[in-house]
């Protein structure tokens, strides 16, 4: 079943109009897919829940809650994408610019765009300038908190920064003491989607990459390359910050679940007990 968004939604039949001509001739059962075109559709079909096995809403904020606030469906996807780049006390700097300038700018209205940029104080002094004056020619805003505004002149940044996924050419900037401060605040105020370390010392970047609780950990590299075509899953049916089966990029693989099947010639369970029964792995404590 279907959903494109209204204001496509002559496109939306000429897709699904495709999509049933190419089944025809695949030979396809016919009936398999319907087109969702009303807000009374989409509302009917989240009480399907006898039916209906998953959705992927891919959406604003607003639009994916929605869907998990009023279904008792399985949902595979994520409401918010506050990604973050963590620029660690041995990074390279010019590395470091380049990696926030496209996490940031290469499509800002993505879910997989950097929106907090984080900087331990060791290197803030040398890399702030820099990452200022690149955001700046690619038109950004830049809001920081009070110890990167002794450093840059941009906008005092506020504690709503921290928790909002901008979709535009603004970001936030936070000073930060040691490895551990950036991983907590990721872990409190990010949405588990995606975190990048840039860092030359592989043994931080470990750290880093083990504790921040997110579907997608890099190293030394854009926020932007969380994307399943580019993680080689094929075409992307969702992104999911779910904890449990599919996490991160989805494609049509993320999708499958597990039937065991147990082939047998007669075995019971009484014969795999009592004396019989095969020791365990574990040792008596």
């Amino acid at each position: 079943m279907l959903k494109g968004g209204s204001e496509a939604s002559a496109t939306n039949r000429l897709l699904s109009e495709i999509i049933t001509r190419a089944s025809i001739e695949a030979k396809i059962p016919q009936g398999w897919l319907a087109l969702l075109e009303t807000r009374t559709d989409v509302e009917d079909m989240l009480a399907m829940d006898q039916f209906i096995d998953l959705i992927v809403p891919r959406g604003s904020n607003a639009f994916v809650r929605h869907i998990i606030e009023n279904t008792n469906i399985p949902v595979l996807g994520h409401a918010d994408g506050i990604c973050h780049v963590y620029i660690d006390r041995v990074a390279d700097v010019d590395m470091a610019v380049k990696i926030s300038v496209d996490s940031k700018c290469q499509y800002a209205a993505v879910c997989n765009a950097a929106e907090t940029i984080l900087v331990h104080r060791d290197i803030a002094a040398r890399y702030l300038p820099e990452m200022k004056n690149a955001l700046e020619a690619k038109n950004v805003e830049i809001r920081g908190c009070r110890e990167t505004l002794k450093i840059i002149d941009v906008i005092e940044a506020t504690e709503k920064d921290w928790t909002t996924e901008y979709l535009d050419l603004i970001i936030s900037v936070k000073i930060v003491d040691t490895l551990e401060e950036a991983i907590n605040h990721i872990n409190t105020y990010g949405s588990g989607h995606t975190d990048v370390i840039v860092t030359g010392d592989r043994e931080r970047a470990s750290i880093f990459m083990d504790l921040v609780d997110s579907a997608d950990v890099f190293l030394n590299c854009s926020s932007r390359f969380s994307d399943g075509f580019r993680f080689g899953l094929g075409a992307e049916v969702g992104i999911s910050t779910n904890k449990i089966h599919a996490r991160g990029p989805v494609g049509l693989e993320g999708l499958l679940i597990y039937k065991w099947k147990l082939f047998g010639n007669g075995h019971i369970v009484a014969d795999y007990s009592g004396d019989k029964a095969k020791s365990f792995t574990h040792r008596p404590l």
